[in-house]
């Protein structure tokens, strides 16, 4: 519980989004990677979602401490008498940066939008019926049964201009994933606080003030934001003044930058499990010496896998002590989360060689980890002590390094033997887990299940928690659905994320749970 009151400090601790004391300021942002695209629906990534917050919005805001606040709804309410309508009361007087106005219409093409095929998106708005605008600034979003929670899920679904999207020819989205590309892709019209006025992919972006913002002016008015993926190039960056605000530190340069005069690191949890995830079904890996059959898809084998990995020695060596061991790919945060599911085993090379012999492979085989490099904390590092660990039993793996916007394709594509991937959870709720990385990928569902993991059991139990309004009931569905995932070695949980950020001295940014800062609410020391 230890870890719920650090978020709620930080909370305590974090700027109002909606005002802040008028200054002209530039802040120059560095982060590892740059955002892959900006069609605000194609991709469900982090990185992309950080820095579009910036320039378009969403129905709902989440701040540090889980909670929702308005953003472009003002207020929001399953409809009286009709259990599966949710009404949003949406904020007047609301301009897009090309001067158009924000109506109904916008948010109705833009939930479609986003719940359709080639969205990655798509499985947020999977228990929606049909979107009406009822009036220029009523919403009603009806969906195919009662869903309380419909809400937590906007807090990544960014409002689109109906008119400028048809104007441009973007009303379908990127397929990212099939290497497509629009208009959308480099060029932005949002209704945020800030305007796109340069860009240049993984070089430079520069963001300006929006002068006829709804809210209040920020201290931040320009942001230059700057993707450098060498760690020593980024922390260098800023101790020669070049840069203001790093936001992937590296735990190597932690204790460093602490003693370094005018810099400032402040840290503080992720909601975000990194994991290693695998191949399933019978038909032989890619990547493999085994060439008749698939040998993680033989449970004995995955066990064995889960009883090399030393997750102690990950967080102490590896990460340097800024990671919280897990045996399950779910962070404190979410709803569902236990003590018991947390546990983890300790290393037993001997049972897990043993395992593999039983399995049928007693000179163990070998296999391709495929690892980003420039998403997570340490990721490649990461992927290089699973390859040191596994060869302990046999397991002898080659690794493949790429950054993430090489990565993710990868994934979503199901080109990838085995592969480590990180997963925040903005809706903190396991659904969110189960849709994308567990269930059966088909429909709006199994998005991100990279390993085409599939249990025909288990997937109308993952469905139902969209509609089930008993919440005792729900959550107990929970339970059952995390006891298969768990039996069933579906995903190799190996930590949650910590994060540190650096700032100079007198620049004031929380960390963020969502690792989503956002430079409207920062605030400077006079």
């Amino acid at each position: 519980m230890q870890y719920r009151h650090k978020l709620l400090t930080a909370a305590l601790l974090s700027a109002s989004i909606l005002a802040g004391p008028v200054s002209a300021e530039t802040l120059r942002w560095a982060k590892a990677a740059d955002a892959t695209t900006l069609d605000p629906h194609s991709q469900n990534l982090g990185t992309n979602h950080n820095f579009l917050h910036h320039i378009y919005e969403t129905l709902v805001e989440r701040e540090v401490d889980g909670t929702l606040i308005p953003r472009l709804a003002t207020e929001w309410a399953i409809k009286e008498g009709e259990p599966n309508v949710w009404v949003f009361k949406l904020r007047e007087g609301v301009t897009f940066h090309d001067g158009a106005p924000f109506t109904a219409d916008d948010v109705v093409f833009s939930i479609d939008r986003a719940r359709s095929e080639t969205s990655n998106m798509r499985q947020l708005h999977a228990g929606v019926d049909h979107v009406v605008a009822v009036d220029d600034h009523t919403v009603e979003v009806h969906m195919v049964g009662p869903n309380p929670l419909y809400p937590d899920n906007l807090t990544n679904t960014f409002i689109m201009d109906r008119e400028w999207s048809e104007a441009n020819n973007v009303v379908e989205v990127q397929d990212y994933a099939a290497g497509e590309d629009n208009y959308a892709v480099r060029n932005t019209n949002g209704t945020g606080p800030y305007t796109l006025t340069e860009r240049e992919v993984d070089v430079r972006s520069v963001l300006t003030w929006f002068d006829k913002h709804w809210a209040d002016k920020p201290q931040v008015t320009e942001i230059v934001y700057v993707p450098i993926a060498e760690n020593a190039t980024r922390i260098a960056a800023l101790l020669s003044g070049e840069v203001d605000f790093v936001q992937d530190v590296p735990v190597q340069d932690i204790e460093r930058l602490e003693t370094s005069e005018g810099i400032t690191v402040t840290k503080g949890p992720e909601n975000r499990i990194i994991y290693l995830g695998y191949r399933f079904g019978e038909e032989p890996l890619k990547t493999s010496n085994i060439t008749d059959s698939n040998p993680i898809n033989n449970p004995l084998v995955r066990e064995a896998m889960h009883l090399a990995i030393d997750r102690d020695t990950i967080q102490r060596v590896v990460m340097r002590g800024n990671s919280i061991p897990t045996g399950v790919a779910m962070p404190p945060f979410v709803n569902g989360w236990t003590e018991e599911l947390d546990a983890y085993p300790a290393p037993d090379l001997e049972r897990a060689k043993a395992l593999l012999a039983e399995a049928g492979y007693p000179d163990g085989f070998t296999i391709t980890l495929d690892t980003p490099n420039n998403r997570y904390v340490n990721d490649e590092a990461i992927s290089q002590s699973v390859v040191g660990m596994l060869a302990r039993i046999g397991i002898k793996v080659t690794l493949a390094s790429r950054p993430i916007a090489q990565h993710s394709p990868q994934i979503t594509n199901n080109l990838t033997d085995f592969y480590l991937m990180g997963w925040g959870v903005p809706t903190f709720d396991s659904a969110y887990i189960f849709n994308d990385l567990v269930h059966t990928k088909e429909g709006n569902f199994g998005a991100y299940n990279g390993g085409l993991y599939s249990n025909p059991e288990l997937d109308p139990k993952i469905e139902s928690l969209e509609t089930e309004i008993d919440i005792d009931k729900r959550n107990a569905t929970i339970a059952e659905i995390w006891d298969v995932v768990q039996q069933d070695r579906v995903l190799l949980p190996l930590h949650n994320q910590m994060l540190a950020y650096a700032t100079r001295k007198g620049v004031n940014i929380a960390v963020h749970p969502e690792n989503q800062p956002l430079m409207m609410t920062v605030t400077f020391d006079q």
